[in-house]
């Protein structure tokens, strides 16, 4: 299933246990092994199982235990930068410092050329 705006929140509930459900029996793991490692109750992945409304925790939770917290990243993705905190952050950034001091050349006092 692909979800789109269009797929009802249940439905993609639904679509989400199953879905663990299917990862934790293809490790050939009992709900309430997982459960035990995910710090949960038994109940509580039932319910995540059956597509129920849970806590997001819960789910994080059985993504951890199942070593799934990598593909949590692509749900969502850190946003990148935005051109305008790009440029803002370009004034910001260090500079080499230089190994000599900036030397001024000093120009010699002003004369009239007929006052030698």
């Amino acid at each position: 299933m692909n979800f789109t705006n269009e797929t009802s929140d249940d439905a993609i509930l639904v679509e989400l246990g199953e879905r663990l459900a299917r990862l934790r029996l293809n490790r050939n793991t009992t709900q309430s092994a997982l459960a035990d490692e995910a710090g949960i109750s038994l109940r509580t992945l039932q319910r995540l199982e059956d597509g129920q409304p849970t806590q997001l925790v819960n789910l994080v939770r059985v993504a951890r235990a199942l070593d799934l917290l990598e593909n949590l990243e692509a749900l969502v993705p850190a946003p990148a930068p935005s051109p305008l905190q790009q440029i803002a952050r370009r004034g910001r950034e260090r500079r080499r410092a230089s190994s000599r001091p900036n030397r001024r050349e000093i120009p010699e006092p002003w004369s009239w050329e007929d006052e030698e």
